[in-house]
């Protein structure tokens, strides 16, 4: 039974998620997630929405004390909408809602760095164009040559040499850790999508000529289709048990697009994590751990930027209080 209502629950949702993503894609949008190489946490962020924080119980409070809490609640949410950048296009559907509650962080960074005013880029040349209009540097770090917006680099310098003192290192997990082009996220996505199509046409779940069909689509196109394909449990993440949301974001969503975030192989370590946090560093994407975005703040402060802590898995994750 209880098996029975997890998969009616998780269907339940992606059934929602694909008819938000018809009006987001079919109006030249796209969105969602994160760095794709990742081990992920215990929950999906379609299947599940980002953990609460764990809240001590704490005694009754007069009706005064509720109402100032109920308030700065209220402050606390609109912060984070107060704080996104000028000009920025707020999706009005389901799906590009969802994505910005779940990956948004990286639209209220600071420090010098420019947040993409877009949930998702539609092509290429939008790509390219934001990129070229930013203040980047490049980095040699743990054998690659990396690329990042100036002020996360600034930032990062001055970590890996704190970590260095306290005989630590932070390194990329790879030579994409950093700045990805579009072309890049189509490539992560088709990894996930060839080997399943193989798969599910191997299975008998869909015919090969379906999966031809699929296969030979843009890669907007095979948004919906794939999507529509897990409403019956035909999923494309990298075991096939999950939806491919889990495992790649779809073309143009990335963070990496920005130049803002890093995949830190060393993700691991607490310390690691608290050096990466002192600068400016910190985690944003609860399905991503060794995804870290630079916001260029203090820890102190994100709260004020409209975000709250999600703690997961003995980690600290800075996701939109919306």
């Amino acid at each position: 039974m209880k098996m029975l209502i997890d998969k009616t629950l998780r269907s339940l949702v992606i059934i929602g998620l694909c008819g938000g993503m018809i009006a987001c894609w079919t109006s030249g949008s796209k969105a969602s997630r994160n760095s794709d190489t990742a081990g992920a946490a215990t929950q999906n962020p379609i299947e599940s929405p980002t953990p609460e924080p764990k809240n001590s119980v704490s005694k009754p409070q007069s009706n005064n004390q509720n109402s100032e809490q109920s308030n700065k609640k209220m402050t606390e949410k609109n912060a984070f909408r107060a704080n996104l950048p000028p000009g920025f296009s707020e999706p009005d559907d389901d799906a590009g809602r969802l994505l910005l509650r779940e990956y948004g962080a990286v639209f209220v960074c600071r420090g010098g760095a420019t947040p993409p005013t877009r949930v998702v880029f539609k092509d290429e040349n939008e790509v390219t164009a934001f990129q070229n209009s930013l203040k980047s540097e490049k980095i040699s770090l743990g054998g690659f040559t990396l690329e990042l917006q100036s002020a996360a680099v600034a930032a990062l310098k001055l970590a890996v040499n704190k970590a260095e003192k306290s005989g630590l290192r932070i390194s990329p997990r790879g030579a994409d850790s950093a700045r990805r082009s579009y072309s890049q996220t189509v490539t992560l996505w088709a990894s996930r999508v060839n080997p399943g199509l193989r798969y599910w046409s191997e299975k008998g779940r869909i015919s090969k000529e379906e999966a031809e069909r699929i296969r030979t689509l843009s890669p907007y196109e095979q948004v919906l289709e794939i999507l529509a394909l897990e409403k019956k449990e035909i999923f494309f993440a990298k075991d096939f048990s999950k939806s491919i949301i889990y495992s790649v974001a779809p073309p143009g969503t990335s963070q990496h697009l920005s130049m803002l975030a890093l995949d830190v192989a060393e993700h691991d370590n607490a310390r690691v994590r608290g050096i990466l946090a002192k600068y400016g560093w910190f985690q944003t994407v609860v399905s991503d751990l060794p995804h870290f975005t630079y916001l260029g703040v203090s820890e102190s402060e994100l709260p004020s930027l409209g975000l709250k802590k999600v703690e997961n898995g003995g980690r600290v994750f800075w996701v939109p209080d919306i």
